[in-house]
């Protein structure tokens, strides 16, 4: 059997090695970060310290890699793949890049008498723990032929796309699909939970109606159990789509639906969500609407607990105004200065948005300093112009265990050389809602 290096041991990458192991092929494998390494060594699996050292002994070499930059490392660095070439080596990407960068990797692989086959996969983590990816793969028709035994190693079906970057072509074609339906899974269960609809109930209906599609299968469920632990991160997700978008203004091809989907997960990656699963999309979406999609026992129990406590509180201390609606409309000045607010003078940054009329976002990210909060707003300082009505993200500083929070600007004051904002908190999930409690009642 051939020598296997496989270079990526991430999501994708290491169960995928780990299944070559178990099918008793030689495997030396390299990832960028240490210590991802231990399952592989225990089934058999030798550990590189770079990706020239695992490729020197290989008969093929595989590697699973989050984007173009990180793959023109491995291939073209100091240590990567290509620095010690020998002929006759078979050369596999199954990571998700650009066409182009396909068809220059095949170039030059062929140069040096060596393959290369650009051989994405679909499936996720869970086809790639049970060996049930699907590659389509582009390069030479009878390489292909040829590395099918390895390839189904690792998944169930191997698909010829064509020549060299039409792997390529066909993933990010795919993906647009999958992220225009996750995007579309969202919206319509957030429509639902906000029309007071049980999500679980809702989600049978998807399944089983013309709305079923294999992101309600893989993503449902955890958007309801808001379980956003990493099938396929938000992040991948975004940055799939944007080669996406590159590949169609190359090939001249409207996506309308592709660029709408592109901006929600852009809003999600600024809210602090990239390094989530995908269905954290879900996250932004309950900021709108004010409330989960599904429910979480964790954030009922918080919910319960916080209850009893307001309600010891109020017994205690009926002036204490700790108990108002965070939520709660401002309807003068006068009432906002009534409320308890804590005076800070730290940075944060802000994420701004905007509708365009094509239905996509249009935003910026800017430096501010956070003035004071209360319990329904906060006043943010910046040198940058703003307009009322806009919509915002609020990203806090690490230290405050604040999670990032959509407001609304309502008010504009110019002093001292910046533009002061006072920023409505109209729509924060419940979980949200105690965090900020519990922060103001620490600062007070």
């Amino acid at each position: 059997m051939p020598t296997i290096a496989f270079i990526g041991l991430g999501t994708m990458g290491l169960p995928m090695a780990a299944n070559l192991l178990r099918k008793s092929y030689q495997v030396v494998v390299y990832n960028r970060t240490p210590g991802k390494a231990g399952e592989l060594l225990e089934l058999g699996a030798e550990e590189a310290a770079t990706p020239l050292a695992a490729a020197r002994g290989a008969d093929v070499v595989v590697t699973m890699i989050s984007n173009d930059a990180a793959v023109e490392e491995v291939y073209y660095g100091t240590e990567g793949v290509f620095a010690g070439i020998k002929p006759n080596t078979v050369f596999i990407d199954s990571s998700t890049i650009s066409p182009a960068l396909a068809r220059r990797l095949a170039q030059d692989a062929a140069d040096a008498f060596c393959d290369f086959l650009d051989a994405p996969v679909t499936g996720s983590k869970p086809a790639a723990i049970d060996g049930t990816l699907l590659f389509m793969a582009g390069g030479d028709a009878r390489v292909v032929e040829e590395q099918k035994p390895l390839l189904l190693s690792m998944g169930r079906e191997v698909l010829y796309m064509g020549p060299s970057g039409s792997g390529a072509a066909a993933k990010l074609a795919h993906n647009t699909i999958v992220g225009i339906n996750a995007a579309g899974l969202v919206e319509g269960m957030a429509i639902a939970a906000k029309a007071g609809i049980d999500a679980s109930s809702f989600l049978r209906v998807v399944q089983g109606g013309g709305a079923a599609c294999k992101q309600a299968d893989l993503k449902g469920a955890k958007i309801i159990d808001h379980d956003f632990s990493v099938q396929f991160s938000l992040a991948l997700m975004l940055k799939d789509l944007k080669l996406s978008s590159v590949l169609t203004d190359g090939l001249g091809v409207p996506t309308p639906m592709l660029e709408a989907s592109k901006s929600l997960f852009q809003a999600g990656a600024a809210a602090g969500y990239g390094e989530e699963d995908l269905a954290a999309l879900a996250k932004l979406y309950e900021q709108w609407i004010g409330g989960r999609i599904g429910r979480d026992k964790r954030a009922d129990d918080e919910v319960s607990a916080a209850a009893e406590i307001a309600g010891a509180k109020s017994e205690t201390d009926p002036d204490s105004d700790l108990d108002s609606d965070l939520d709660s409309n401002l309807d003068s000045d006068s009432d906002r200065r009534k409320k308890k607010r804590v005076a800070l003078n730290i940075p944060l940054m802000i994420s701004i948005y905007q509708w365009e009329q094509a239905g996509s976002f249009a935003g910026q990210s800017v430096d501010a300093v956070l003035n004071d909060v209360s319990e329904d707003g906060l006043q943010v300082a910046t040198s940058i112009p703003l307009e009322k009505d806009m919509f915002v993200v609020i990203h806090f500083q690490q230290d405050t265990g604040l999670p990032p929070m959509t407001a609304r600007i309502i008010r504009i004051e110019r002093k001292e050389g910046l533009f002061h904002y006072g920023c409505l908190l109209s729509g924060l999930a419940l979980y949200q809602r105690l965090q900020l409690k519990e922060y103001i009642e620490s600062h007070g």
